[in-house]
């Protein structure tokens, strides 16, 4: 006589429960097999062909008053389309784990260096504009970038000397960003 059971899967593991009434109380064993569930109680046979391999070691079960959960650990993280394998001779083939792709240190640091060296050359373009615009300025508009630039801790450059030469120039640091002086560091 054959028991009443269900299964569910995720992808770690199976679990078979068998409807069992006071199961605690009943004579029954379980055999947990590389690809093999055999369980009987009195008079009653569960014996099952499994779908794939699993891992004993750390497969398991416990009983409750209405049923026995048995949970089987698979060896490889595959969705199991039955319970049971079709065939008794042949084991579904595992799905190959997919294929591992090297990275190419040398080209990945080269593509870093050359970002870099792009960005090295667009600052140098810009500190060459700011020269390029402070060589050919006003002594008003480099007295307006020298103070704007330094009361500002390098947050502002103005190149109005009539809005700048009123005040104390204030700190206004990129959005996202905290000001702090060398001394509160």
């Amino acid at each position: 006589m054959s028991v009443r059971h269900d299964w569910y899967q995720s992808d770690a593991k199976v679990v078979v429960t068998v409807l069992l009434k006071n199961a605690k109380e009943k004579n029954y064993k379980v055999t947990i097999e590389p690809q093999h569930l055999n369980m009987t109680a009195d008079g009653y046979e569960l014996d099952l062909r499994l779908y794939a391999p699993i891992n004993v070691e750390r497969s398991s079960y416990k009983d409750y008053p209405s049923k026995v959960e048995i949970t089987l650990a698979k060896q490889a993280g595959i969705r199991w389309e039955s319970l049971e394998t079709k065939t008794v001779t042949a084991a579904p083939a595992l799905i190959a784990p997919p294929p591992i792709h090297k990275k190419n240190w040398d080209s990945l640091a080269k593509e870093v260096e050359k970002k870099e060296e792009e960005e090295a050359q667009s600052e140098e373009a810009l500190q060459r504009l700011f020269k390029k615009i402070y060589s050919s300025s006003s002594p008003e508009v480099q007295k307006a970038m020298n103070k704007s630039f330094s009361e500002s801790g390098g947050t502002v450059l103005s190149t109005n000397w009539n809005e700048v030469s009123k005040q104390q120039v204030e700190v206004k640091p990129p959005e996202g960003t905290e000001f702090k002086k060398w001394d509160e560091v």
